[in-house]
């Protein structure tokens, strides 16, 4: 087992308050390297996937304890891209040079399950969701693009509500506005071969971030193959909702990015939390009180000045850290027990997910489909945080009651996603 480090900040005095302050708006770092637990007498922050050693910092020497908060995540190390180096290329042998602990473990995740004897394989529907992601691969390198037009003079306010606006009608169901600074995004990209290692240094100041609902009926079906189609479905109406914005934003001459599946510059839960839509939930994705994780992701980045939204915290860790429902019933023990804060970007086991992804030929989703509030909605209407034992086994009860009786009745939510054997 992994020794986990600690850096231990003393308590500053009362009138100099830089450290306790960024613990406390956040408890933790937005890069999801460091995990703040306040006590009455020292600050300790779990430091997740550093190499920094341990260390007491002085009471007014910030230099070394910024270096770590901004810490940010390297794309070059996230299973999608690990997964996409072929074995010989020189981002393989850069990869494996500098992390040669993973280089087995990842050949043996790249090995092509069989489809032989595989009840999750359905030959008619399981290449939906390959043609989807070819089609967004075909159209990534549409997300940035020069300038269209002069600039056209906006106000900040106006613009922000039309944006909003704009996103809901092309198909986003929720959209909020984030500020953003260089710790929100990736240090280096990682996922093609064209960009590997390629530092990012050119910053946007404002996020629009926005989700599009997945249909429940589908979700429910996980792990088979209509929640693997409805999440591709998901990735492609982000995609659509993202282009549009983007190439709007550039036609009145600002420049415009954006982040879409495969063509990422930063990891979006974090960032649709600091938008307002959600929180982070136990399953390392955001969590709505309106959708649960039933969601798919996108934001265009911008220089464009818009109004940012505020956090708008829900009480979802209170239940959360209650539940554990998607941590009982992950096939692959991916995701931790230990609690969930605020602020923290989630880590799960991506190997272990992906282990279950391969086996099923699906993306799983049943951590999607086992949040009670994928199937309630904003179940915390009925109660206030923080949220007693007997309230939260309630509604975990009652989810999986729901859950069950449609996976006895077996039903499929489309009539053209029915196995060709039972048509």
């Amino acid at each position: 087992m992994r020794r986990r480090k600690f850096l231990i900040v003393k308590r500053m005095k009362k009138n100099d308050v830089s450290i306790p302050n960024c613990l406390a708006r956040r408890r933790g770092c937005r890069a999801g390297k460091i995990s703040a637990l306040p006590s009455s007498k020292l600050m300790k922050a779990s430091l997740q996937g550093t190499k920094s050693i341990s260390i007491t910092l002085d009471l007014y020497d910030l230099k070394e304890w910024e270096e770590v908060l901004m810490s940010r995540t390297d794309e070059r190390d996230i299973i999608f891209s690990r997964l996409n180096y072929k074995e010989g290329s020189p981002e393989y042998l850069d990869y494996y040079r500098r992390n040669p602990h993973l280089e087995e473990r990842d050949r043996r995740l790249r090995e092509p399950p069989s489809k032989e004897g595989n009840p999750s394989y359905e030959p008619l529907n399981t290449p939906i969701g390959d043609s989807v992601f070819q089609f967004l691969a075909d159209i990534k390198k549409k997300a940035e693009g020069p300038v269209l037009s002069e600039k056209v003079e906006v106000d900040p306010q106006k613009m922000t509500d039309k944006l909003k606006g704009m996103s809901v009608y092309y198909g986003a169901s929720l959209v909020g506005v984030a500020r953003l600074d260089e710790t929100f995004y990736y240090s280096h990209r990682g996922r093609e071969s064209e960009v590997y290692g390629e530092e990012i240094t050119q910053y946007h100041n404002y996020a629009l971030v926005f989700a599009v609902e997945l249909n429940k009926d589908m979700i429910d079906t996980a792990p088979f193959s209509p929640e693997s189609v409805e999440v591709t479905k998901g990735y492609l109406d982000a995609a659509v909702v993202g282009m549009v914005i983007s190439y709007y934003l550039r036609t009145l001459g600002y420049e415009a990015r954006n982040h879409m599946d495969g063509n990422y510059l930063m990891p979006l839960p974090s960032l649709a939390a600091e938008a307002g839509l959600g929180e982070m939930g136990k399953i390392g994705v955001l969590v709505t009180k309106e959708f649960g994780p039933r969601i798919r992701l996108g934001a265009v980045t911008t220089n464009m000045e818009l109004v940012p939204d505020q956090k708008k915290p829900f009480g979802l860790l209170s239940f959360c850290n209650q539940c554990n429902n998607c941590v009982l019933r992950c096939p692959s023990s991916a995701i931790p027990m230990d609690p969930v804060y605020e602020g923290r970007q989630r880590k799960i086991s991506e190997e272990a997910c992906f282990t279950v992804w391969k086996r099923v030929f699906t993306d799983c989703g049943i951590c999607l489909a086992s949040c009670p509030f994928s199937t309630q909605g904003d179940i915390l209407k009925k109660e206030t945080p923080p949220y007693n034992k007997g309230f939260v086994r309630e509604q975990v009860e009652k989810h999986n009651i729901e859950l069950l009786k449609k996976l006895q009745r077996n039903e499929r939510p489309y009539h053209w996603l029915e196995k060709i054997e039972d048509l």
